[in-house]
C-alpha cells in the first residue's frame, strides 16, 4: 500500500471477436482493450468457506494470551511459565545439526524436548547458564541416529513469563465489545468467521479475476504510462542499492541474480501487466457502470485508509495519488463483480 499503487495496478486489453464467448452485450472494451466472454465466466470452483471449530477459537484465545504474556522478574522459573531460551546441545563433545536454538519461548510443562530438558529449567533465574545432562529417547524418531545417545545441553535463560489466566478480567482488557468469557468466545467466532469469509471471497475473485485476464488481449501500450511506471520501480531498486551502499549494477547482480539490461526487460514487461490490469477494469466497469461517483471514491478511500492503518485519508494520498487510489478502488470493485457473476465448475479431472 505504501508503494505506489500504479505499481500495482493498470491493463489493456483486447478480446478478438474468435474468442469464445465474445458478443456484443459480453464485450467491453476502450482505446486500449476488448474483452469478451467475462460476464458469467467460468472458473475453478473455489473450496468452500471452512467451518470454525472450537478448537480454532481455543488456537485463537491462546494467541491472545501469548500476545499479553506477563514478564516475570522477581523469582525463578516455574513449571508453566514461559522460558525464553539459548541452548547449545553436544554430543562427544561437539555440536550437532537441529540441536542449537537462540530465543526460543518454551512452555514449561509442554512436552517440546526430550525428557528431563524442560524440568532442568526449573529454578533458574534469568541470566543464568547451566548444563543439562539427558539422553535421547530409544527409540528417538525425530533422528534415529540419536536414539539412547546421552547429550549434554547449554542453556541460557533469557527471560521467564507467565500467560495471564482467560477469565472476566482478562476478556475486559483485550476486547472492547466483550464482558465475559462466553461473551469473547462468541466475539472470536464472529471474527474467525468473517475471517473465513474474507479468505473465500478473495480466493474466488482472484480466480474470476485472473481467467478474465487470460481473455483479453492488448491492442497498445500507452508507452509513457509503461514508462513511468517502469522508472518508478527502477527507481526503488536504484534507492535500495544506495542505501546498501552499492551499485545499482552490482546490486541487481546480488539480489536479483541477473544483470541489468535482463532486470529492466522484466520491469517493462512488470508494467506492462501493471497497464493491462487497469485498463481491463476501466473497460468493464465502463460496460457494466460500476465507477463510483467522486464521494463514493472518497468513501472507499477512507475504507483503504483504516484497512492498511493510515490516521486519515489525507495520510493515505501521501503514500499514493488519487489517481492511483482510484485505480486500486475500481479494479477491487470490478473484482468483485467479477466473482459474483462467475460460474464456479467442478474440475474432475485428476492427473
Amino acid at each position: 500500500m505504501k508503494r505506489k499503487a500504479a505499481l500495482l495496478l493498470a491493463g489493456m486489453l483486447v478480446c478478438s471477436a474468435a474468442l469464445a464467448g465474445c458478443s456484443g452485450s459480453n464485450q467491453a472494451s476502450n482505446d486500449y482493450v476488448t474483452v469478451g466472454g467475462y460476464k458469467g465466466i467460468e472458473v475453478d470452483k473455489v473450496a468452500d468457506q471452512e467451518e470454525v471449530t472450537d478448537e480454532d477459537i481455543d488456537n485463537y484465545i491462546a494467541s491472545v494470551q501469548q500476545q499479553n504474556a506477563q514478564e516475570v522478574t522477581d523469582r525463578p522459573v516455574q513449571e508453566g511459565d514461559i522460558a525464553n531460551i539459548d541452548f547449545v546441545g553436544k554430543m562427544d563433545g561437539q555440536e550437532f545439526d537441529g540441536g542449537s536454538g537462540q530465543g526460543y519461548d518454551l512452555t514449561i510443562g509442554s512436552g517440546q524436548f526430550i525428557d528431563g530438558f524442560e524440568d532442568s529449567i526449573i529454578g533458574h533465574n534469568v541470566g543464568e547458564t547451566f548444563d543439562w545432562n539427558g539422553q535421547f529417547p530409544d527409540p528417538y524418531t525425530g533422528n534415529p541416529d540419536f536414539s539412547g545417545k546421552p547429550v549434554t545441553f547449554t542453556i541460557t535463560v533469557n527471560s521467564i513469563s507467565t500467560l495471564p489466566e482467560v477469565n472476566d478480567d482478562f476478556v475486559k482488557t483485550v476486547s472492547d465489545e466483550s464482558t465475559t468469557v462466553d461473551e469473547y468466545r462468541e466475539e472470536v467466532k464472529k471474527t474467525l468467521e468473517e475471517s473465513a469469509k474474507d479468505n473465500y471471497d478473495y480466493s474466488l475473485q482472484a480466480e474470476a479475476w485472473d481467467a478474465v485476464l487470460e481473455k483479453a488481449e492488448v491492442e497498445k501500450y500507452p508507452e509513457d504510462e509503461v514508462n513511468e511506471i517502469k522508472d518508478q520501480l527502477i527507481q526503488q531498486y536504484k534507492d535500495a542499492a544506495e542505501s546498501y551502499g552499492m551499485t545499482y549494477e552490482d546490486f541487481i547482480s546480488s539480489q536479483m541474480n541477473t544483470d541489468v539490461a535482463s532486470f529492466e526487460k522484466q520491469a517493462e514487461e512488470a508494467a506492462q501487466q501493471s497497464i493491462k490490469q487497469k485498463y481491463v477494469a476501466e473497460a468493464i466497469a465502463d460496460k457494466e457502470k460500476l465507477t463510483p461517483t467522486d464521494e463514493e471514491y472518497e468513501e472507499h478511500f477512507q475504507e483503504l485508509a483504516e484497512s492498511y492503518g493510515f490516521e486519515d485519508v489525507d495520510a493515505l494520498k501521501q503514500a499514493a495519488s488519487e489517481d492511483d487510489l482510484k485505480d486500486m478502488v475500481l479494479q477491487q470493485i470490478v473484482q468483485e463483480w467479477l466473482a459474483d457473476n462467475c460460474i464456479q465448475v467442478v474440475n474432475d479431472s485428476a492427473e
